[in-house]
């Protein structure tokens, strides 16, 4: 009888074993199908984002070789640009993932990337991960630590709107009643009106400096349940302009004094509701920086805005100044400014060195002169010298030149 009892015991216990390996197996079986699917769910995304590159750059050499009516505009080349670097980045992520699941491992090895350091006077959030336990496995007790391993991240926290309430009691005498003191309201840009001046200064940065359009702004603050037309938009940035007028013109005096001077145009996409598009206009930047004068004047920078890029636009904008020396590029409307007759005489073109070095740099790496290739060691031994005596008196740099020369 004992001899039985065992073996219906051994059979049992052999059946446990047997069924829990099954349920073990089972588990495995559903796990790696489960990864085999995430796997194959990342190589499609992979192959997706190939397909997407490849259209991009196929799009990109019909531009470049394709009939003339079916070239992309210069300002539309940003586009493809960016949506290759989405794509790019949808490969990436898929190829990581991949390789996380591979690999067995909650993910990828991290790729050797040149990041950059991020800027000191960035604020640091610290965050500290510990593990589940510091206890040593093997009974000892406590662990110690030996080091950490740092990373940084850059983060962002979301604009956030708030709202500014001002309080202004009221006091009056007790005794007599007939005192009431009470601070005065500041002035404000738009009078009783909802912005506060560092919402108006946002609005115009964003509109002028990131080239966000009013609808579209308006479009931002009504996600966060603040309504605002155009029009509101609109007004409160002229009313802000208005306020800076005299600003304007007090940088306009100065820059009409400076001896030196610097000028540039550059194009500026202008709406054209006529024809329902966009016609080209022109920001002319008048500069002045005597910094690497020894001056201890704060560099200033004008703008004005003309439809067009003619050199009458720019002894316009100059009229009244009372400077010698203009330094440009080679563009020849700035010529008729040699010829003009005012009190100082005409100016003086001062033209600029890296446009010149430019050329010689280019026919360096098309034809290979030898010429050209002279003339850039010459430049560069004069661009040697001026550093030394950047932001030095002009006697002191004159000295280094003739030293040199």
């Amino acid at each position: 009888m004992a001899g039985a009892a065992d073996l219906w015991l051994n059979r049992r216990m052999n059946v446990a074993a047997l069924t829990q390996e099954n349920a073990s197996l089972k588990a495995q079986l559903a796990q790696t199908r489960a990864s085999l699917a995430e796997h194959q769910a990342a190589l499609a995304q992979s192959e997706e984002a190939r397909r997407r590159l490849e259209s991009i750059v196929s799009e990109l050499r019909r531009e470049k070789f394709g009939a003339k009516s079916e070239k992309l505009s210069p300002e539309q080349y940003n586009l493809p640009l960016e949506d290759i670097e989405v794509a790019q980045g949808v490969l990436d992520a898929a190829q990581e993932k991949a390789e996380a699941i591979i690999s067995g491992k909650s993910g990828a090895k991290a790729r050797s990337r040149n990041r950059g350091r991020l800027p000191a006077h960035l604020p640091r959030v610290e965050r500290v991960i510990e593990p589940e336990s510091t206890m040593c496995p093997c009974g000892c007790g406590e662990m110690a630590k030996i080091g950490e391993d740092v990373s940084e991240r850059l983060d962002v926290v979301p604009a956030q709107l708030r709202v500014l309430v001002t309080r202004r009691p009221k006091y009056a005498c007790r005794r007599c009643s007939g005192a009431v003191v009470q601070a005065h309201a500041p002035e404000h840009v738009v009078p009783g009106g909802l912005p506060t001046e560092t919402l108006i200064a946002h609005v115009i940065v964003a509109k002028f400096g990131d080239h966000l359009p009013f609808y579209r702004q308006a479009d931002i603050y009504t996600r966060q349940g603040i309504v605002l037309d155009r029009a509101t938009l609109g007004n409160w940035a002229g009313r802000a302009c208005f306020h800076l007028r005299p600003i304007a013109e007090h940088m306009a005096r100065h820059l009409a004094a400076a001896d030196r001077l610097f000028m540039d145009e550059t194009t500026a996409p202008v709406l054209d509701p006529g024809r329902r598009r966009t016609k080209k206009g022109f920001f002319w930047a008048i500069t002045c920086d005597d910094r690497g004068h020894s001056g201890g004047s704060p560099p200033i920078v004008l703008f004005r805005y003309a439809p067009g890029r003619s050199g009458a636009f720019a002894e316009e904008f100059l009229t009244g100044f009372r400077g010698r020396l203009l330094q440009c590029d080679g563009y020849d409307g700035y010529d008729r400014l040699t010829r003009i007759e005012r009190a100082e005489g005409p100016w003086t073109l001062v033209h600029c060195w890296s446009h010149l070095r430019r050329r010689f740099v280019k026919l360096v790496r098309n034809a290979k002169s030898p010429i050209a290739e002279a003339a850039i060691r010459q430049i560069a031994a004069l661009y040697a010298v001026e550093a030394t005596v950047r932001g030095a008196p002009p006697e002191d740099r004159l000295a280094a030149r003739r030293e040199h020369s």
